[in-house]
């Protein structure tokens, strides 16, 4: 499964590669791209573990950088 999400006050593009590798470190994940200038996250990952997936990355997100929110 693939979906796009926003992340609200995405403000640094060195940010942004950190939390796009630690996305990209989850189980499951197949792949995770954070683009600065959209402020936004594709993120693919296995359809039967996505929501628990998607909760990690919005953990991973707030450990990166305490201001960005993953927009659901």
């Amino acid at each position: 499964m693939k979906k796009t999400f926003i992340l609200q006050d995405l403000d640094c593009a060195n940010c942004a590669a950190k939390i796009e590798n630690a996305v990209q470190q989850i189980e499951g994940v197949i792949s995770a791209t954070v683009s600065f200038m959209t402020g936004k996250l594709v993120l693919e990952a296995e359809e039967a573990r996505f929501e628990e997936i998607l909760d990690e990355a919005e953990k991973l997100i707030a450990k990166v950088d305490d201001d960005v929110t993953l927009v659901r």
